[in-house]
């Protein structure tokens, strides 16, 4: 029990946290269908991140939140600027954008001593989940109602319960606006709403939720947990207030359960090592998509086919 409050406990709770603040906006990206957007913010905080550590020396605070936003809404006007010019698809405008801003993340993580001190690509990928320890733990199941030992928690699991505090009470104040305007921003603009900064808000909000996952869980659980929950719960339900919350209890799910499969899940088998949390959450989030395909593709019903047509022949008059 104290090895598992230690070890796991707090990396289950920060990936689930982290998991359920990228879903948040992932539902609205689903209705939109700019998923592809939120692999691209995913891609586009990493240069936004070294630059803010750059200029400051620290790797959180105010300023990285900042840096990382900044990315983001440089990668989206990037993304229009390319789509409008060059006359692009804004799909391919999207993959030409954060492969590059994640490239030069990666170039600026090697050239400036920025990956000496907590910030590599490695780092990058698949995050830190595994170095989430919680000393205090060692003194047993007493340290969970302990204050002080509270105060030994690593930050990460506040910030990431902060930040997804923030995000549930923007979405829920600004809810029918933001369900107006995904759904038809035509007449969301007749209206009177603002869509443009609407959409835009949309983007802060994804590049907040893509930050505060990425410094805990790396880019490739923050991509698949922007989309892959709310895609699945979209499969199981048509009514968005059910579609978010499936898409928090799937995240919790796969969050908490990949940690615990990614730990112990090869010792169980009789192997002698564990592998990367994040792989497995993105692995068993995956999994989840894959039955609820499964399941809607079975509860669909097939086409009727055309009856065979009866009763007498057609006339056709006598050849002369």
């Amino acid at each position: 029990m104290t090895e598992f409050l230690m070890l796991s406990l707090v990396p289950m709770l920060v990936a689930a946290l982290a998991a359920c603040a990228c879903a948040l906006p992932g539902n609205f990206l689903i209705l939109r269908r700019q998923a592809m957007l939120g692999d691209m913010m995913a891609h586009a905080v990493l240069p936004g991140l070294v630059t803010a550590f750059l200029i400051t020396g620290r790797v959180e605070g105010a300023a990285v939140y900042a840096g990382a936003v900044g990315a983001a809404l440089l990668a989206a006007g990037m993304t229009e600027t390319i789509t409008r010019l060059a006359r692009l698809d804004p799909g391919a405008a999207m993959g030409i954008t954060f492969t590059t801003l994640f490239a030069a993340g990666v170039v600026l993580l090697e050239t400036t001593g920025a990956s000496e001190v907590h910030l590599d690509v490695e780092h990058a990928l698949y995050g830190n989940l595994e170095s989430l320890v919680w000393l205090e733990a060692a003194a047993g199941p007493g340290a969970l109602t302990d204050p002080a030992a509270w105060a030994g928690l690593p930050p990460e699991l506040p910030r990431m319960a902060l930040i997804l505090a923030g995000l549930a009470l923007a979405l829920a104040l600004f809810r029918r606006p933001l369900v107006m305007a995904s759904f038809d921003p035509i007449h969301a603009a007749v209206a009177g709403l603002p869509v443009r900064l609407i959409s835009t808000g949309l983007m802060v909000a994804t590049a907040l939720a893509a930050v505060a996952a990425f410094a805990a869980v790396g880019s490739i659980l923050t991509i698949a947990m922007l989309i892959v929950p709310a895609a699945t719960a979209r499969l199981l339900t048509d009514r968005l207030p059910r579609q978010i919350g499936l898409s928090l209890l799937l995240a919790i799910l796969a969050g908490a359960g990949g940690v615990v499969l990614g730990g112990y899940g090869p010792l169980w088998l009789g192997l002698g090592f564990s592998v990367s949390a994040s792989g497995m959450i993105a692995v068993l989030a995956g999994g989840m998509l894959a039955l609820a395909a499964i399941r809607q593709g079975r509860s669909t019903p097939s086409p009727a086919r055309p009856l065979p047509k009866t009763g007498p022949a057609p006339y056709k008059p006598p050849m002369s």
